[in-house]
């Protein structure tokens, strides 16, 4: 297998690691500099980004915040944050909080410096260049947004999702303090951790996965399996809570240099029409997709059962996808997550549109099994 694997974000981890964010940036970003901190409000309300502020401000930088950002960030609030991003001449961003703020960040970094609307850069009217230095401090275990190189952002007039997908986009630096997700709430905790499931699952499976890829994936997999469960029962267990955020670091390795695949497309349809968090629409379509994808490789999806404890060594091929998909019902529904007739907004005259979005959608090509609009409709109807 012909592969590359590349990464250039430094990686810095620990409890208690976000409260050296200035002696971190200095390395990069001049004091007396601007710095654009992107959050939401919701990270803002909780008391998240005051002290990154104030570390900030007492180590000499100007701080301006961002927290404009929808739980599916939208080109209008990029293009909002890129001219902000020029009116106070920033130097650099740092983004606190979930794959909003991030994928919003990045995008800001982009435009802010370079100028455009976010479809110029997937339709190459415009190059990837000159991409402002971005810091991202992760409160949640799910997204990995913080050492990829994509940012999904919601047409606000058409609801379509795109990618923003370049190496220039990985972040300078990740800051990861599992301390700053102890306050997440349960269900939460729930969503962002299964969307890390599915990234280690589709980086290892989809068709343009590698062997880095898929060793990070397999260690990802089988440390969320172990402790999403406990970090979802008691918040403040820092073992558990330091181990979700590594294995959804290492989820984001996988898939970052790989793809993600079917459940995704499915996932931000849904997210696009009905602003549903991502993470419980990754874990709404998981099961029903993985149920889809084992006809195609049944070895392959007897050895994901079989990383994450869901069937024995011994156990036949048929027996561990069976096992496989059980468990994974049961994993979702043990974690609070509804399923896609549980949320009441979902309509069945909408099943079409979502269809035709998913089968649009760049990442259905990556996955392990050829699949058309009309299974994407059969799998709908499927969950619900």
């Amino acid at each position: 297998m012909n592969f590359e694997y590349f990464c250039n974000t430094k990686i810095v981890m620990g409890i208690g690691k976000s409260k050296e964010v200035a002696l971190i940036l200095k390395d990069f970003v001049a004091p007396n500099s601007t710095i654009m901190i992107v959050s939401d409000p919701g990270v803002n309300k909780a008391g998240l980004v005051t002290p990154m502020e104030r570390y900030l401000q007492e180590a000499g930088y100007s701080v301006i915040v961002f927290d404009q950002v929808s739980q599916n960030p939208r080109d209008n609030e990029c293009l909002k944050g890129a001219e902000l991003f020029r009116e106070e001449q920033v130097t650099g961003l740092i983004a606190v909080g979930g794959g909003s703020p991030m994928d919003t960040a990045k995008a800001i970094a982009l435009l802010g410096p370079n100028g455009g609307i976010p479809e110029d850069y997937v339709e190459g009217k415009k190059a990837y260049s000159n991409v402002a230095p971005l810091i991202c401090i992760p409160t949640t275990a799910g997204t990995g947004s913080e050492v990829t190189r994509s940012s999904v952002i919601t047409l606000s007039a058409s609801h379509k999702k795109i990618t923003l997908k370049h190496a220039l986009l990985r972040p300078t630096i990740a800051i990861l303090d599992p301390a700053l997700t102890a306050s997440v709430p349960k269900s939460i905790t729930a969503a962002t951790g299964v969307d890390a499931l599915v990234h280690a699952i589709e980086g290892y499976t989809c068709k343009v996965t590698n062997p880095i890829s898929k060793a990070m994936g397999a260690s990802a997999m089988a440390t969320i399996v172990e402790y999403l469960p406990k970090a979802y029962e008691n918040g403040e267990n820092l073992e558990a809570r330091f181990k979700m955020q590594e294995g959804s670091l290492l989820a984001g390795l996988c898939f970052g240099s790989a793809d993600v695949a079917a459940v995704h497309c499915l996932a931000e349809a849904l997210g696009s029409l009905y602003d549903t968090p991502h993470g419980i629409a990754n874990a709404v379509f998981l099961p029903y997709i993985i149920q889809f994808n084992s006809t195609e490789n049944r070895p392959l999806h007897a050895e994901l059962a079989r990383i994450m404890d869901f069937a024995e060594k011994n156990d036949s091929d048929e027996v561990a996808i069976n096992k496989l998909v059980d468990g994974l019902y049961a994993f979702t529904k043990a974690l609070g997550i509804p399923t896609l007739k549980e949320l009441s907004y979902v309509k069945f005259e909408d099943f079409e549109k979502m269809a035709e979005l998913a089968e649009q959608n760049n990442s259905t090509s990556s996955n392990v099994r050829v699949i058309t609009k009309k299974d994407y409709l059969e799998i709908l109807n499927a969950a619900f």
